[in-house]
This record gives structure tokens, C-alpha cells and sequence, in this order.
């Protein structure tokens, strides 16, 4: 009796085992399935996520795309930030207008797609043009194209170069016709053009523009309606500023809104001195040489600006005046040892940069200046070699200076020109006082020392500046080999 019911006990035990596992069984397949079905669905969710912020990054990349084809970068970046874009005032502003004469009637002749095609082979020529010359394409209407020069970047070039384009822009029109079937008639095309002050900024809402305003839009407008076919038609604020570049032929006065009677002039060419064929149609070396001295004065607003701004106060003689100092300096050697012009925009150019790099780091100034002008100067139109010789430049003055040619020779005489001149002693203490605070110098006794011994040791390379400061840096070595001397009298 007690055997069976020991034997039925431990039946029953296993029974409840058994279901135990079993139940435990069941409930890890049925957690297993919903954590598969879970994480699937998760799995899911996340791919549905990439995808949709994929296709978000897509739209949003399309859209930027498309806010800079329509609108000027700089402009693009500061709706796609703020949301919105200020209007902007700019004083010297050159506006274009070109148009087809009698395209109305060739409208009536020639078949639509014919039409279309011929204008989009126009206005491809005059936005690679466009492009060229860095001016900005505001619209097309129809059969007329408008462009401006000096926005959204202001620049003091624009002038030269919106009526460079225009010729341009002209010459190709001509290659189109002599393409192009006489009796299926000519295009013929007038441009005007006006510099002044605009206002400028983005219209539409669902349909964003960039367009500009004033009577300088006006003028110019009045300019190309007033021209002749196969002329470009200029105002005389624009003639003043391009006199120099162009040829030109005065034709009369015609009255415009708000200005009264405006002096207008034909522009029959570029200035045989810069052009690079007989007819004046296509700019020389010397046109591009004397447009980028121009150029310069923008280059040297903006690097004295960041100078002004940005240099440590601590700088008391590597500051903004030193370096005007030596930008001067360098032209003043610069003629009176014959350089040509284009040697002498490099030059400059390197001189202003020549200690940007304090604005990053004072010890390696000389090769963080070189880095600065290789990032600036592309956007002023300078070249891969022009770049590459202003480097060099900048090196050159390195201490000790070890110059390879003229141009070295002169900014290394300009950026020690101090030693020659009559504030020999007040530029020295500054230079004293910052090296000493920066721990490169001791004390003032250590530093006239030193002076002492650079000075006997150093010699002008060109013979401008030995002309104009040997003398005057002899008497200076003089005066500080007394002033030590009484110095060590005073200590006996």
C-alpha cells in the first residue's frame, strides 16, 4: 500500500514536472515569436525611417540646388538660414540690358521650336560669358537678357568687366549670324549700359527671384532702347570709369527720368594698348594686368579689414600699420627699380598677406600667411602661378631673409625699412615690447645687443633702399653703441 502510493506520488511529480516544462515551453515560444515579430517590426520601422529621411535629404539637397541656380550663393545661404533675405543697398552697381532688335517680327516668321532653340543658344553663350567675368544673370524676358555687375559681391571692377562681357557677348551674336542662313534674316542686338547705385533682394513667395532696382535700372534700360543694332550703348557714369580700357564714341545726350539730359558713348572697342587683336574684340595680357590692379584695391580692403579686426592686441609692431607700411614701401621700391606692372600686383598682393598669418599663430605667421592668401586669392581672379610666386614672396621674409630674386630682395628691404628711417628708436621698443612679451627676448640690454649686432651685420639688397636708408640706419647703429656705452658708465 505505501509502495503504491509511492509510486503513484512520484507519477504525479513527474506529471507536474512535465507540465511545468511544458508550460514553460509554450511561454518562451510564444515570447520568442512576439520578440521575433517585435524586432521585426522594428527592423521595419527603421528601414521605413532611413528611407523616408533619405528621401528628405534628397528633397532638401534638390531644393538647395535649386535656390542657387536662382539666386546668388551668398544670398542662398542666408534665406536657407534665417529663413529670409534683406534687401541690400549697393553704391556702384553696372546693369546690362541686351535685346534683339526686330525680334517681334522674326517671331512672325520662323517656326516656334526654331525660335526657342536659337534664343537658347543665345542666352547659353551670354550666361558662359556671365560666368567669365563673375557678374551676376538677373533675368531673361523674352528676348531680353539682364545681368549686373558688383552684386552680390561688392567690387570696384565692375564697370571694365560688365563692358568686356558685352563685348563679348556681342562678338558672339556675330559668330551666330555668320553661322546662320542670310535669307533667313539676321539677329541683330543692342546692349545698354548704366553703373550707380541699386537695391537688391529676393522676390516671389512660392517663386523666389533675385532682382535689382533704381534708377540705374532705369538708366540702362533707357540706354540699350536708345542704342543701334550691333552697338553697345553706355552712359556716361559708365564711360568715366571705363574710359581707360575702351574705346569710345561720344553720340549725344538723350533725357532720362530723374537725371535730366545723360551723356551717352558707343563702344567701338578694347584700347589698343590691351587688346590682343587688331579690332579691339578680345582683351590682351596687359588688359587682364591692369584689371587685376585694380582688383588689388579690393584684395587690400578686405585683408585690412580682417587685420583691424582680428589681430591680437598684443601685436605692436607686427599690426596693421607695419603692414601698410611695408605695401607702401614695396610700391615706392618697386618703381624706382623698374618692375612691370604685372610684377608689381604680386608684389603688392604679397606684401599685404605677407603677416596675415599672425591672425592664426605668431610663430609660424610666414607659412599660415601663405596658407591664408592661397584660401582669398582665387576669388580674386589670381592664378595657380601668380599664387605660387606670392608664396615664395611671403617666405622670403623669414628671418634670417634670404631673398632669390628682385621681388624678395624688395619686400625684404621694405620690411626692415625701419631700421633706416627717423623712428627708428619708438618702432623699436614696440618691437622690443612685444617679443618680450611673447618670451622670445630677455632684458632691453639683451635686446640693443642684439639690434647692435643684426644691424652691423645686415646690408639692403636693392640699391633703392641703400639709396634711401644707409645712412640714416649707419647713425642709428651709432646712437645705440653710445646709448650702451653710457649705459655701462653708468654701471661702473
Amino acid at each position: 500500500m505505501t509502495s503504491h502510493l509511492y509510486i503513484t506520488l512520484i507519477i504525479t511529480n513527474v506529471q507536474l514536472i512535465v507540465l511545468i516544462l511544458f508550460l514553460l515551453a509554450t511561454a518562451f515560444t510564444v515570447y520568442s515569436a512576439i520578440l521575433y515579430s517585435y524586432t521585426k517590426n522594428i527592423n521595419q520601422l527603421e528601414k521605413l525611417i532611413c528611407q523616408r529621411t533619405e528621401e528628405l535629404l534628397k528633397e532638401k539637397s534638390k531644393a538647395e540646388n535649386l535656390l542657387t541656380r536662382v539666386l546668388p550663393r551668398n544670398t542662398a545661404d542666408e534665406l536657407k538660414e534665417h529663413g529670409r533675405v534683406n534687401a541690400q543697398k549697393f553704391k556702384m552697381v553696372t546693369v546690362l540690358f541686351s535685346d534683339i532688335q526686330g525680334f517681334t517680327k522674326i517671331t512672325d516668321e520662323i517656326r516656334a521650336e526654331e525660335l526657342i532653340d536659337q534664343l537658347d543658344k543665345f542666352f547659353y553663350q551670354f550666361d558662359t560669358v556671365v560666368d567669365k567675368y563673375r557678374i551676376e544673370k538677373i533675368k531673361t524676358i523674352g528676348d531680353a537678357y539682364m545681368c549686373a555687375g558688383g552684386i552680390p559681391k561688392k567690387n570696384r571692377t565692375n564697370p571694365i568687366e560688365v563692358v568686356a562681357a558685352a563685348i563679348e557677348m556681342m562678338g558672339h551674336m556675330q559668330e551666330i549670324n555668320r553661322q546662320h542662313n542670310p535669307d533667313e534674316g539676321l539677329w541683330e542686338l543692342r546692349i545698354g549700359i548704366d553703373t550707380g547705385p541699386v537695391i537688391a533682394g529676393v522676390v516671389g513667395r512660392n517663386k523666389l527671384s533675385y532682382d535689382i532696382w533704381g534708377s540705374t535700372v532705369n538708366t540702362a534700360s533707357r540706354m540699350e532702347s536708345a542704342g543701334e543694332a550691333g552697338k553697345i550703348n553706355i552712359s556716361e557714369d559708365t564711360y568715366i570709369l571705363v574710359k581707360d580700357f575702351f574705346r569710345c564714341t561720344y553720340r549725344g545726350k538723350m533725357p532720362v527720368k530723374n537725371k535730366g539730359d545723360v551723356k551717352m558713348y558707343f563702344v567701338e572697342g578694347i584700347a589698343p594698348n590691351l587688346s590682343a587683336t587688331p579690332d579691339g574684340l578680345k582683351p590682351g595680357k596687359n588688359f587682364w594686368t591692369e584689371l587685376q590692379l585694380i582688383r588689388l584695391g579690393d584684395v587690400e580692403e578686405l585683408v585690412l579689414e580682417k587685420l583691424e579686426v582680428g589681430l591680437p592686441k598684443n601685436l605692436y609692431y607686427h599690426n596693421m600699420k607695419h603692414t601698410v607700411d611695408v605695401y607702401t614701401q614695396v610700391e615706392l621700391i618697386g618703381r624706382s627699380e623698374s618692375i612691370s606692372t604685372e610684377e608689381m600686383v604680386v608684389l603688392r598682393t604679397a606684401a599685404l598677406f605677407h603677416d596675415s598669418g599672425h591672425l592664426i599663430d605668431y610663430a609660424t605667421h610666414e607659412e599660415m600667411s601663405v596658407k591664408l592668401a592661397y584660401e582669398i586669392l582665387p576669388q580674386y581672379g589670381y592664378s595657380t602661378e601668380q599664387m605660387e610666386e606670392i608664396a615664395r614672396i611671403i617666405m622670403s621674409t623669414k628671418m634670417p631673409p634670404k631673398p632669390k630674386n628682385l621681388l624678395q630682395e624688395i619686400i625684404c628691404d621694405a620690411d626692415l625699412d625701419y631700421l633706416g628711417r627717423t623712428d627708428f628708436i619708438p618702432v623699436s621698443n614696440m618691437l622690443y615690447k612685444e617679443l618680450h612679451e611673447h618670451g622670445m627676448i630677455g632684458t632691453l640690454h639683451d635686446w640693443n645687443m642684439m639690434q647692435i649686432k643684426f644691424i652691423e651685420n645686415h646690408q639692403y639688397f636693392t640699391e633703392t633702399a641703400r639709396k634711401l636708408r644707409n645712412v640714416n640706419k649707419n647713425k642709428q647703429l651709432e646712437n645705440i653703441r653710445k646709448w650702451m656705452e653710457q649705459l655701462e658708465k653708468n654701471d661702473i
